[in-house]
């Protein structure tokens, strides 16, 4: 039976969700941070093993207008849970409410927590309370302009948890937005790929997963996974699927670099715990120190941003001398996501093409300059 479901992403990065959904096969309709699409529950698995970019799916219930807490009971009361929770069911309520006349979100989450009791009391013939002592169902009432949307969450951990990071740095980039960068450049794994500010190497490790084609959530579970409505035998299915589609032998050209030896000791063991020791260089180095014998490769890296006092002097003095060696291989790509508004005068080059993006919550942009192929 078709379920009507729903990818969240970061805002901006709605358009590359869809795109990884209809590669998938899926038909798609894009909102602010939504992406909405239909499927069985193998539809529900294959999303969840093979998104890169989005932040979780979730399942749509039901949707209702609902002004006052009576129609948000009543509303929700209607909707068919027993259809989709067992009777014990463990299923938090979490919330929002934008721009409504019910603001008061523990009330709307209780109400909805409440009316769902209700029903499945009446639906499983209790007249006790639900002891909650099963699978877990995360349930969201999400309010905008006086509209109710109620779903399940069937990833349960954020996508971007891809299971690999044994410890990161200060400012880790998610693994989803790194995900993005690479999609953004079109970089293919013909092309050598370098990282100058590697960090935790998460950049390099996405790419790594990309060029191979390796499913994201291939090594790890999600809630719906325990869902009794869903056969286990769903999940090997997709999950065989994958490793069949995986190209494990596809040579890769990727190097990481960073100037604190504590960064690469971290990326090399996050590279380990991926599978890609073999097959991504890490090592420490100035940025301003990259040299290369390749034509058109692709830098893609996120700066350290700076804060205090000194920082940003230093690093716009590096990003300086980087854009000047970069100079040096006019067929190299350079990708860099930053908030330095200075950055094309910093780098010493104007950007081909920006694009606003959110890492985190700091606005950034994304600076593409591209080279001129060989």
């Amino acid at each position: 039976m078709p379920y009507k479901l729903l990818a969240t992403a970061a805002m901006g990065l709605e358009g590359i969700v869809a795109d990884e959904l209809k590669d998938l096969g899926f038909e798609t309709q894009t909102d602010n941070g939504k992406v909405f699409f239909e499927g069985d529950e193998e539809a529900i698995a294959k999303a969840n093993i093979w998104l890169r970019v989005a932040d979780r799916v979730k399942l749509v219930v039901g949707e209702f207008p609902a002004k006052t807490f009576d129609q948000l009971f009543e509303g929700t009361k209607a909707l068919p849970w027993e259809k989709y929770l067992p009777v014990d069911a463990n299923f938090p309520v979490s919330g929002k409410s934008v721009k409504s006349t019910l603001y008061s979100v523990p009330d709307c989450q209780s109400i909805v927590k409440k009316a769902i009791v209700e029903r499945l009391k009446s639906a499983y013939k209790r007249m006790s309370y639900l002891d909650e002592s099963g699978a877990r169902y995360k349930i969201e009432v999400s309010i905008l302009k006086d509209r109710v949307l109620l779903t399940m969450d069937t990833s349960g951990v954020g996508l971007h948890k891809r299971g690999y990071r044994t410890t990161q740095g200060d400012a880790p980039l998610k693994e989803t937005l790194a995900a993005a960068l690479v999609k953004i450049s079109k970089w293919s794994p013909s092309r050598p790929f370098v990282d100058p500010f590697c960090g935790s190497g998460t950049l390099c490790i996405e790419a790594a997963m990309i060029g191979q084609n390796i499913a994201p959530g291939y090594n790890r579970e999600f809630d719906a996974e325990h869902w009794s409505w869903i056969k286990p035998a769903v999940w090997e299915k997709v999950r065989d699927e994958a490793d069949t589609q995986a190209d494990y032998d596809q040579e890769l050209t990727i190097l990481g670099t960073d100037i604190d030896h504590r960064m690469i000791e971290i990326a090399n063991s996050n590279a380990l715990e991926a599978g890609f020791a073999d097959i991504i260089t890490f090592k420490q180095m100035q940025a301003a120190d990259f040299t290369t014998r390749y034509d058109n490769g692709v830098v893609i890296s996120n700066p350290p941003y700076g804060e205090r006092i000194g920082e940003v002097e230093e690093i716009e003095k590096t990003l300086s001398q980087f854009g000047y060696v970069m100079s040096k291989y006019p067929s190299w790509s350079v990708y860099l996501l930053s908030s330095m508004e200075n950055l094309e005068t910093v780098y010493g080059k104007k950007a081909t093409k920006k694009r606003k993006l959110f890492n985190g919550f700091i606005r950034t942009d994304y600076y593409q300059f591209w080279g001129q192929r060989v």
